[in-house]
Order: structure tokens, then sequence, then C-alpha cells
């Protein structure tokens, strides 16, 4: 919300959750002595000023006002201390329902003196509640503070995909997948090198990258073409636009560069890195004497804040006769809406875009994460029918500098016939 009136809101809620969470670390630390509660106190002064100071800074200074990092690492400790606390305040909040409930009894229900005693004494606050909802935000905060360092942690992620119709040509084919670059928020060039590194090692026949090369403006990318240059298959590098690839997150125009000229730019970056940019139109791809049909759209999603650029229809002319069908489409929302119901012969479509919400667990047997309450399908494989999904993850980021359980991701997809 960058209007000065939502920010004002914003701060006066930072502020009360502030002094919320003072009164809990007061009672957690009223045996403590005067020294100890002291240092406490002001540790947590320090940190909730320097939030407050970074979100003021984001809201309300120009993206050069800072260098990138610093302007980055205020803004996510901002929100990560602002989470932290809202989760915290709900454990508090609970502990003040019980306290309002109780002083309410006692005045309903209790004339006699000790009725009356309990009234004037008031209710405690629970140390029990206290110390839960502390104990709960602090390891939120944490967590969010060590995901700072996983960033580049990139994760090579092999799976075997079996379709009956997978013509004997591509059995075996290698494909490596990868999604979500947002080249706009990176600050380590080396480490985003080493991840392109892992890509190149797996020797894949055929590359794709799934959208959101940037954050919003072509020209993130000025630093990293050569990086991403090295991204090559003996089958080619295809790719297609996610939702921030339009530019429609920012006002235009930018230093003279209208929001269709960076969008014109941006796909000429494509062509300079040597992928080629599928909108919404196929290419055939010719293996072992055989033939399939690889189609890519433009960003569409089922889900109303974001476009509907993508023409299915156009893309999808002209492969009926192919007997397999692979389909780039950024977002994973429109597997369900479109592709499954009126498309039943794609046989695998990869995307990306929900980036696991960059925040979950991912275990053995066991995955979640916030956003699978927006998105059905939103990290890894699905499957109905003869029909596959793929969500990679992402590769980069964006807001939250960091990842927390659900780290950055190179996909290895071996078809094979089943």
């Amino acid at each position: 919300m960058r209007t000065p009136a939502g920010a004002f809101i914003i701060v006066a809620i930072m502020l009360f959750l502030d002094w919320y969470v003072l009164m809990a670390l007061k009672t957690v630390t009223s045996g403590a002595s005067h020294k100890t509660r002291g240092v406490i106190f002001a540790i947590y002064g320090i940190i909730s000023i320097l939030a407050l100071v970074g979100f003021l800074v984001f809201i309300f200074t120009g993206p050069d006002f800072l260098p990138k990092r610093i302007r980055t690492y205020l803004f996510a400790t901002a929100m990560g201390l602002f989470l932290a606390q809202f989760l915290a305040a709900i454990f508090f909040l609970v502990d003040d329902l019980r306290r309002l409930l109780q002083w309410g009894a006692g005045k309903l229900f209790f004339n006699n003196t000790e009725g009356a005693q309990m009234n004037d004494e008031g209710i405690s606050r629970s140390v029990f509640l206290s110390w839960l909802g502390l104990a709960a935000g602090g390891t939120l905060f944490g967590s969010l503070l060590y995901g700072f360092s996983n960033k580049y942690n990139y994760q090579v992620k092999r799976i075997k995909l079996p379709f009956k119709n997978l013509p004997e040509g591509f059995d075996g084919l290698r494909i490596v997948h990868f999604s979500d670059v947002h080249s706009g928020s990176f600050t380590n060039k080396h480490a985003v090198a080493r991840g392109v590194e892992k890509i190149i090692r797996e020797n894949a026949d055929l590359i794709i990258f799934s959208g959101d090369l940037v954050n919003d403006r072509a020209t993130e990318m000025q630093d990293y073409m050569d990086i991403f240059s090295e991204v090559k298959a003996p089958m080619g590098v295809y790719s297609t636009f996610g939702n921030h690839d339009y530019g429609d997150y920012v006002s235009w125009p930018i230093k003279g560069v209208t929001k269709e000229q960076n969008l014109k730019d941006l796909a000429k970056v494509h062509t300079q890195l040597g992928w080629h940019l599928l909108m919404n139109e196929h290419v055939v791809l010719s293996r072992g004497g055989d033939e399939i049909a690889l189609m890519g759209i433009e960003n569409w999603s089922a889900k109303a804040r974001f476009p509907k650029y993508g023409r299915m229809d156009k893309a999808y002319a002209g492969t009926e006769s192919y007997p397999f069908k692979i389909l780039i489409s950024h977002d994973p929302s429109h597997w369900d809406a479109q592709v499954r119901p009126l498309y039943p012969d794609v046989d695998l479509t990869l995307s990306g875009h929900t980036h696991g919400m960059q925040f979950g667990i991912e275990i053995p047997g066991f995955k979640w994460s916030p956003v699978q309450y927006v998105y059905k399908e939103w990290d890894g494989l699905y499957e109905e029918g003869a029909q596959k999904l793929y969500v990679n993850p992402g590769y980069g980021f964006i807001g939250y500098p960091g990842r927390v359980g659900i780290l950055p991701e190179i996909t290895v997809i071996d078809l094979v016939k089943a």
C-alpha cells in the first residue's frame, strides 16, 4: 500500500503491535532483575524502531534512495517483525478475551467479598500464553531472518514422468525446467551464476523457462545477460512471459521508457539470450524420427488480480495431429481452469508463479505452505487422468529476500515411455 493514508494506517498498526508485545514482555520478565529487563526492552526497542524506519523508507523514498541490498533488507525486516508480532498478538488476544470473560463473570455472578476483591485486583495476564505468543512470534521472526541465507540455495529436483503416448523417439528426453528468475531482486551475481552452472551440468536435451524473468523492467537483466546466455540445450531453450514481465505493477514511463517499449525490450532480451520466446504459439520438436508439439502462451490466470493475456486457442491451433503435447504456462491456475477441461490432449504443462510463497515446509511425505489456500496446485507434480502439471517453485525471489522451507529449484524431468 503506497498511498500516504494507507501508510499511516499501517504505521498505527505497527505501533499498536509494538505496545502489545511490550506488555507481554513485561509479564514474562516480571521476575527478572532490573538490568536484565532493561537489556531485553532495549533490544526489542531497537528492532522495532529499525522495522518502522525500514517501512517508512520503503514507502516514502524512491528505489535509488538507498543501495538495493540495504533497502530490501530494511523492508524485509519490517514485514518480518510485523508478521511475527501479528502471530504473537493472536495468543495475547486469546488471553485478553479470557481475562475479559473472567472479569465479566466476576461482575455478574459474584456479589460477596471474595468476588469484590477479585474485581478490584483485576485478572492478571497469563504468563503461559504470553510465553507461548512470544515463542511463536520469535520462531517466525527467527525463521525469516534465517531464510535470508537460503535465497541462493538452489536445489536440483529430479523426476521421471511416464506417458503411454510418448513417441519412441522421445523416450528418455531430458528437460530442465526453471521459472521466476526475478533478476531485479538479485544482489549476488556469483551466487546466481552457481545456480546456472547447475542447470548447465544437467546436459538437458531441452530447457524450458516458464516466465517472470524480471520484476518489472527489462533493464534489470543488464548485469545478468552474460550468465543466463550460457543456458543452452541441443533442442533449444524455450520461454514465455509471466505476470511480472508486463510491468503492470509500476508507473510508466520510467526514465523515458514506456510500458509498451519495455515489453518489446524484454522480448529482445530473450532473443539476445538465445531463448525462443513463445507468445501464444507452438513449435514442433523432432527427435529419433518422431515429432511432438511444444506450446507456450502469455500469462493466463484464473485469479482475478492477475492478467489473462494468453491465447490458448492460437497456441493450440495446428497441434491436433501430434501425438504428444507440452505446454508452457506461467500460472498453474490455468491448468484446472482451461487446459484440463478444454484441451484434454495436452499431456504435460509446466508452470511456476507461486514461489511456494518462499515459505513453508517440504519434507518427504509432507508439504505445506500458506499459498496452498490460494492455489490448489502450487509446488511439484499434479496428475489428473493422463494429464500432468509440474509447478516449479522458482529460481529467484521477490519481496522477501529469502526462502524458508521452500527452496529455489531447478527441475530435471526425464520423459519415459510407459
